[in-house]
């Protein structure tokens, strides 16, 4: 009797430890399993998404990012599918892991600036607004800038005394300027003539910013209010304090939201490229 239990004891010890590994390798099966399941998932949703983006031919080319998104989930998918994680060098698969954990913590970073200014109504009494110029259609603004025109004549409403500034050249692919386009639609909802400014050189965000500035007499001591698309709102405010020291105030937009992962994405770009 007094040998059993030691034995008993043993037995059991053994057997569980043998179920725990069990367990142990059950449980890494189904990570497995999980994210192959993730990582094949992603790369479906960004292929479609990159249709999506590039059938609604929003004038860029931001749908081949998420191509190239679909084929960074396709990679990680066959790697893991296929168990080839364990003969690729550590060394390599961690300067892979490294440069994913600073791309993601850029990118996080990057969306934390922009919904500082995501929700800014602007304050009133703005001396002038810029209207940042986006793409023309042969119907008139495109969706992206007919939110930013609507934006700005709810503001110069409320504002009876500010002057508005449109903004944009005429790129390959619009029958008008932007910033003649969008004068055009102000003074269709009503806002004076008298009251509206027109850029029609610049070429992209900075330049509709710097060449209105150049419109602005005394631009150092004025107010001035920035409209454009929540997304792009941070930006177009870094670029404006850049160039000026006049009192900076933000006027976001609205963005349909089926196309703010497209919009938030590319900005991060952007940013970037204003940064660096």
């Amino acid at each position: 009797m007094l040998e059993f239990f030691p034995c008993t004891q043993q037995r059991l010890w053994s057997d569980l430890c043998e179920w725990e590994t069990e367990e142990i390798k059950s449980l890494e099966a189904i990570n497995k399993v999980l994210k192959r399941f993730i990582y094949a998932a992603l790369a479906v949703l960004s292929l479609i998404y990159s249709i999506t983006v590039f059938l609604v031919g929003s004038g860029t080319f931001s749908f081949i990012i998420w191509i190239f998104v679909s084929i960074f989930f396709g990679f990680l998918w066959f790697m893991e599918k296929k168990k080839l994680w364990g003969k690729v060098p550590t060394i390599i698969r961690k300067i892979f892991r490294g440069l994913v954990a600073l791309g993601l913590a850029v990118f996080i970073i990057c969306q934390g600036c922009i919904l500082t200014q995501f929700f800014s109504k602007g304050d009133d009494g703005a001396d002038y607004i810029i209207v940042l110029g986006a793409q023309m259609r042969d119907w008139g603004p495109s969706v992206v800038y007919k939110y930013r025109l609507d934006a700005a004549v709810e503001y110069l409403n409320n504002n009876p005394d500010t002057i508005v500034i449109v903004t944009g050249g005429q790129g390959a692919n619009e029958f008008i300027s932007e910033g003649e386009g969008g004068k055009a639609y102000l003074m269709e909802q009503g806002i004076s003539e008298d009251r509206v400014l027109v850029e029609k050189e610049s070429l992209d965000t900075k330049q509709n910013i710097t060449n209105a500035f150049v419109m602005i007499e005394d631009d150092e001591n004025t107010k001035i209010g920035i409209v454009t698309n929540n997304f792009h709102l941070f930006r177009g405010i870094l670029l404006a304090k850049r160039y000026t020291d006049a009192d900076i105030t933000g006027i976001a937009a609205f963005t349909e939201y089926q196309f703010l992962p497209n919009n938030m994405v590319r900005e991060t770009f952007g940013i970037l490229k204003d940064i660096l």
